[in-house]
């Protein structure tokens, strides 16, 4: 439980950062910030698995560059879910997608992920 709070506290940290260095990203508080790395979570782990399969043909040609589209598309569908949080579109989620990967990749780095 401890280990979820802790992963659940980075994540709203991170959406913080990207909120702070994207222009187009808005998050209202803090609060916001816990709710939507929650959504982000449920997201990532039931409808991206969903896009990427049916795509996988477009991911192959693409060499994987197609999932950056998907993950712009599910910081998109977070900012329609989430309360206080807001993506102003397209290009804001691709480029504040592309920052929390960056983000996530260095604090498990950091912190050793399992």
């Amino acid at each position: 439980m401890i280990e979820f709070l802790a992963k659940l506290l980075i994540s709203a940290a991170l959406l913080l950062v990207v909120a702070n260095a994207v222009p187009g990203v808005q998050i209202d508080s803090w609060s916001s910030a816990i709710v939507g790395a929650l959504v982000l979570g449920v997201v990532n782990a039931i409808i991206r698995p969903l896009l990427v399969f049916f795509t996988l043909p477009l991911t192959i040609v693409t060499l994987g560059l197609f999932l950056l589209v998907i993950n712009a598309l599910m910081l998109q569908l977070v900012g329609a879910l989430a309360p206080g949080i807001h993506v102003a579109g397209f290009g804001p989620a691709l480029w504040g997608s592309l920052l929390l990967t960056l983000l996530n990749l260095g604090v498990g780095a950091l912190l050793g992920s399992r």
